[in-house]
């Protein structure tokens, strides 16, 4: 009887605590004058998280008459894909969710959303959902202030033309790799596009980040001197269990009480910071010899640090360069940004032209026009190809405006109350708000993108204008000379925008480029007929396993990506 009492009186103290807190964001969000969506939960509360994971059935809820579960659409993790720009069609483009812990504006206005992203110190970043990044060293995701203007200095111009044209060649060789080995498979296909195309994206990162190149089929995948484990499976641990570091630190990681998972992610913290440091210690022995080396990025920020630090006044106190930690930080804040993003476009993007044949002939179309009979990817130069390439390119576009890795970008108004203009008004925000730029409704508005808003068709992105001709075969095929079309500011963020948009912007968009233009320079791609099925069924199915993609840690990706195959044939 006195534990029943016990736990009758903590539960109603916990609603108590709920309800009022409820109440008090309530009246501050009524002060700002948006719509609003009452929650009794927060969509951070790692209980609430715990219980929609363990037991899904409970997002049910949102289904409830009369408005009651709506709570519910925009309280979990990756709401914003499955629920598109629909909750905003009902609500208006900025509305608030009340919650327990706080008030979070939900954002899908470009003009706000510009505003937002160019006003960096006013808009933070807000601190707890980044800290998991800093596990091996503060970094440009991370950092405020004059430590981000410090950082940025010393990374951005890191990514120029020079590291364009190194992720050209490599991507080209990589994918040349793939393709051979996808058309080995024959009419059976491959179910491993996702893995295959993250091994490729891993190569061009290795490549471009320390100067080491792999071979598609064996490179990080085998073990080093001196490591018990890969570079790729220390990486791909670290990369996949990235929100576990936000509850437990690495120093931690390697207790033997730990369960075997943990103790294994702990190894492979070690593994990759072992890696890390002998790549430093290379490019620090290099750069003592006074040799340039390949210009990879660990070798760029090591070079950059240390001028920046020669450069300082010597009684200066103020610390120019970048430490080792922050070094380490940025290299795998590189590899996450530029990893499973990279490469989950590419699979998505491959895997919807395979259901879509006649976007996949216009991109055929483009390719053989812009590299002709230039022979093999080795003589294609990335400055005379990749401006031309602007259907590939449109591809990348489109499949990150639907199926972006990023769904939502999160923001803080911080310690201060912010002005935000939305049409002819202006809101104040008070200090400590959250707020969710809300990236899928942004991406998916009908007032933007049309009547087809939620329809994959990357020719959106091009303008036609006067016709020109290219050889191909025996024939001269007109083609269209295309314009591409640039979106207008806060319509398209899979980069974010402003001061803090990605450094590596430019880097995907090589990668993904010379990867398409090798594929199907010699190549076509359709979908395995399973016994049963004709090919429109197939064809169908390829657009679901896509559909049905959800957060996993935090980029969007197919739940099943192996549930269908892919075949690669040769083009006649």
């Amino acid at each position: 009887m006195n534990l029943t009492f016990v736990l009758a009186s903590v539960i109603l103290a916990f609603l108590s605590l709920t309800f009022f807190s409820v109440i008090s964001t309530y009246n501050t969000a009524r002060k700002i004058a948006l719509p609003v969506i009452i929650s009794p939960v927060s969509p951070l509360n790692p209980l609430w998280i715990l219980t929609y994971r363990t037991f899904p059935f409970v997002l049910l809820l949102k289904h409830l008459p009369f408005g009651l579960g709506k709570w519910a659409r925009c309280t979990y993790m990756g709401w914003t894909f499955h629920d598109k720009h629909a909750l905003h069609d009902e609500l208006g483009p900025v509305f608030i969710v009340v919650t327990p812990s706080g008030n979070e504006v939900s954002v899908a206005d470009p003009q706000a959303t510009h505003t937002i992203l160019s006003r960096r110190k006013e808009f933070i970043k807000p601190a707890v959902m980044y800290e998991q990044l800093n596990v091996f060293g503060r970094n440009l995701n991370t950092v405020e202030g004059e430590d981000w203007q410090r950082q940025r200095r010393l990374t951005a111009p890191n990514f120029n033309e020079r590291t364009s044209s190194l992720v050209w060649k490599e991507a080209l060789r990589q994918a040349h790799d793939m393709a051979q080995f996808w058309a080995e498979q024959g009419a059976e296909g491959t179910r491993e596009t996702v893995a295959d195309t993250a091994t490729l994206a891993l190569h061009v990162l290795t490549c471009v980040g320390f100067g080491l190149s792999y071979s598609f089929h064996h490179g990080v995948r085998d073990l080093s001197d001196g490591h018990s484990m890969t570079y790729r499976d220390a990486l791909s641990l670290c990369l996949r269990n990235i929100i576990t570091f936000a509850i437990f630190p690495k120093k931690v990681l390697t207790l033997s009480f730990l369960p075997k998972r943990l103790r294994s992610l702990g190894v492979a913290t070690q593994e990759f910071q072992k890696y890390m440091e002998e790549m430093l210690t290379h490019e620090r022995n290099m750069a003592a010899k006074r040799e340039h080396g390949t210009g990879n990025l660990m070798g760029s920020l090591v070079r950059a640090s240390e001028e920046a630090q020669k450069s300082s006044d010597i009684n200066d106190s103020t610390r120019l360069g970048l430490t080792d930690e922050e070094i380490f930080g940025n290299i795998f804040a590189f590899n996450l940004a530029g990893h499973e993003t990279t490469a989950n476009t590419m699979a998505t993007s491959l895997v919807l032209l395979a259901a879509n044949p006649e976007c996949q002939a216009w991109l055929i179309e483009e390719v053989h026009h812009v590299l002709g009979n230039s022979g093999g990817s080795g003589g294609w130069k990335y400055e005379e190809s990749f401006p031309n390439l602007e259907r590939c390119l449109a591809v990348m576009y489109e499949t990150l405006r639907l199926y972006g890795s990023i769904v939502f970008i999160p923001k803080s108004t911080g310690f201060h109350s912010q002005s935000l203009a939305l049409g002819d008004k202006t809101y104040i925000l008070p200090s400590s708000t959250a707020i969710n730029i809300n990236v899928q409704a942004l991406h998916t508005d009908p007032q933007t993108w049309g009547s087809d808003a939620l329809d994959w068709r990357p020719s959106r992105w091009l303008r036609a204008s006067s016709p020109t001709f290219s050889s191909h075969g025996n024939h001269t095929l007109p083609m269209a000379e295309e314009t591409f079309i640039e979106p207008e500011a806060g319509t398209f963020i899979p980069w974010a925008d402003g001061p803090r948009e990605c450094v590596g912007r430019k880097f995907s968009q090589v990668e993904f480029v010379a990867v398409l233009a090798s594929l199907f320079r010699q190549y076509r791609v359709r979908p395995v007929v399973k016994n049963g099925e004709g090919e429109a069924d197939a064809k169908r199915a390829l657009v679901r396993m896509v559909d049905d993609s959800a957060i996993s840690a935090i980029t969007l990706q197919m739940l099943e990506p192996r549930s269908r195959s892919l075949r690669w044939e040769r083009q006649n």
